[in-house]
């Protein structure tokens, strides 16, 4: 291992704040977040969140932490530190940085290219391509929306299957290139760089939010938005799903177990106060999930308000026409209590207009959850669409999606680059060469994600590449300091730290409540992956216009056992590479 005292410092408490921020405030607050708000009850989805934050987030944050600043080691040294059993802790956390990082920043490409495409005097994803005869707009994108077909289609260029196999989408691959550029000159010097970096990219989204905010409040119907968050569904609270869904909100949203906080505290000195400074960040996260949520909400709010109304429109005009009534006659406000007026007063001439009679239901357009890419790629682009000036609120929302990315991405390279500084055979090379190496490695790799069928191939990572993993490794490493290192000796090092022995609550989540939580949250992903099935993908029909579920192919869900096993099998490799080392007899001295 490289020697402990040549290792570099923030330059300040805040400093490490900020990139702590930067990193555990990313893309999820944004998306995810208000995805599960909406999908368990509104408000009632705050009480397990809550609940959650402080019996297994600020905990495990606390632990992560401590560990990194007393060690002064990357998470592979800081665990080999405590057993030399257990540096594949470390390994598995790095493993599973490396596949957050070979897909992550293809998100960022996503964002530089709305972001360009956002300087046109017309959104291109506002309105569809004419077809062939120049007439009519194209089929597919008549029968998905502008927004859609302009994700799908022009931005991925998304094949039928992930058995496709096809060249790569020069604009995305450029894209791609330019955002790891951007994560190497962030992160080219190590802390010293990262440092100055995280100040930006740990505020810019809470000014862009902010103005987000004041415009959404402003937005027609954005109140029915607000009033659909905030008004729980209390029966969702016996819903098992709800908790364990909070529960793994919380923990994937400080970004535990990846080794990025380890990393990001063995810069510290050595007193600094990371008791204060775990539940600050803690709460800025969650702070910013509701903050974001409240926003997002605004403006599905007005998106629904503005679906809810043109389908009132549409069907007025077809009522007006089919009836031969006068214009002034219907309008919005009225019209569903005409169509129950003609239905019952003409249900002859009513039957030969009923399959093209749609329902328009408020409620139903607020309730309709959009997750991850599709919240964020396309119902909002969608309601930037419907703004005054919609291209200066694209321009912000995809500049602050870019910045909410790349902080992500610091810790995410930090999380690599840290455990492989304190080896030896790279503890010789500059920060520069290193970093450029490990970037270098995850593009042309990422490469791969850019092709017809890699958005299938970004799911896979995304949904199977870190989740159970990172459940396996944090719930190793508060059974190691619990059990193994021991509470008594981790509060003593606390005690050295920071001049008091941690709280008794701390202690009690640590060996109790935080185990059990972990446990939980591992068998509950075990089995509903096993009754779930064979797992499955949205692959775009072409023909329809919609993406449709479809199940992964036999090597497509190899692929997806290889991820969790790659990762969770460093843990029990490494601790039988390191017994079968010191079983092994040393060769004795030949006596002349």
């Amino acid at each position: 291992m490289a020697e402990k005292g040549a290792r570099p410092n923030w330059d300040s408490p805040t400093q490490f704040i900020m990139a702590c921020v930067s990193y555990a405030v990313g893309l999820g607050n944004v998306w995810r977040f208000p995805y599960l708000c909406q999908m368990h009850g509104g408000g009632g989805f705050l009480i397990p969140y809550l609940l959650m934050l402080f019996l297994e987030g600020v905990p495990l944050f606390y632990l992560e932490l401590a560990i990194g600043q007393k060690m002064r080691l990357g998470s592979i040294g800081a665990w080999t530190s405590i057993s030399p059993y257990l540096g594949g802790v470390g390994l598995a956390g790095m493993v599973t940085s490396l596949y957050l990082c070979l897909y992550y920043n293809i998100i960022n490409g996503w964002s530089f290219w709305y972001l360009f495409h956002s300087f046109q005097a017309v959104l291109p994803w506002s309105t569809c391509l004419l077809s062939a005869n120049r007439t009519e707009p194209l089929e597919e994108c008549r029968l998905a929306t502008p927004t859609q077909y302009f994700f799908y289609r022009e931005t991925l260029n998304v094949a039928p299957s992930i058995e496709y196999n096809g060249g790569v989408h020069t604009g995305q691959a450029l894209c791609l290139l330019l955002a790891w550029l951007m994560t190497y000159l962030f992160i080219s010097n190590g802390v010293k760089s990262t440092g100055k970096v995280v100040y930006f990219t740990a505020t810019f989204p809470y000014i862009v939010l902010s103005i987000y905010l004041i415009r959404g409040l402003t937005l027609h119907g954005a109140i029915n938005g607000i009033v659909y968050m905030f008004t729980p569904k209390m029966e969702q609270l016996l819903n098992p799903s709800t908790w364990i869904n909070a529960a793994t909100q919380i923990f994937f949203s400080l970004g535990l177990g990846f080794g990025s906080l380890v990393a990001f505290s063995s810069y510290n000195q050595y007193h600094n106060n990371f008791e204060q400074q775990a539940v600050i960040v803690s709460l800025i996260n969650s702070f910013t999930s509701i903050f974001a949520s409240v926003v997002t909400f605004a403006i599905y709010g007005f998106k629904a308000t503005v679906n809810y109304e043109n389908c009132l429109d549409r069907l007025r005009l077809l009522l007006l026409n089919t009836f031969s009534l006068a214009e002034d006659l219907i309008t919005q406000e009225n019209v569903l209590e005409w169509l129950q007026k003609l239905n019952s007063s003409f249900p002859l001439e009513f039957s030969q207009i009923a399959d093209n009679v749609e329902t328009c239901d408020l409620d139903k357009e607020l309730s309709t959850a959009v997750e991850g890419t599709g919240l964020a790629f396309i119902v909002y682009s969608e309601a930037i669409t419907n703004m005054p000036l919609s291209q200066l609120w694209s321009v912000l929302y995809f500049f602050m999606l870019l910045m909410l990315g790349m902080g992500s991405m610091l810790g995410n390279v930090t999380a690599i680059v840290t455990p492989l500084k304190d080896f030896k055979v790279f503890s010789n090379l500059s920060n520069e060469l290193l970093n450029g190496l490990v970037c270098v490695f995850c593009m042309l790799v990422a490469l791969g994600f850019t092709t017809p069928s890699g958005n299938y191939w970004l799911t896979i990572f995304n949904d199977y590449g870190a989740n159970f993993s990172l459940l396996f490794v944090v719930l190793i490493e508060v059974i190691t300091v619990s059990y193994i290192y021991g509470i008594s000796r981790f509060s003593k090092d606390i005690e050295d730290m920071l001049g008091h022995a941690p709280h008794w609550y701390w202690r009690i989540m640590w060996r109790f409540v935080s185990p059990l939580l972990l446990i939980a949250l591992l068998v509950f992903y075990i089995v509903n992956y096993v009754r779930g099935g064979a797992p499955t993908y949205q692959a775009w029909n072409k023909e329809l216009g919609q993406a449709e579920l479809t199940e992964y192919p036999r090597f497509g869900q190899a692929m997806i056992g290889m991820l969790i096993v790659s990762s969770v099998s460093c843990v029990p490799a490494t601790a039988l590479y390191v017994f079968c080392r010191r079983r092994k007899p040393r060769p004795t001295a030949v006596i002349a």
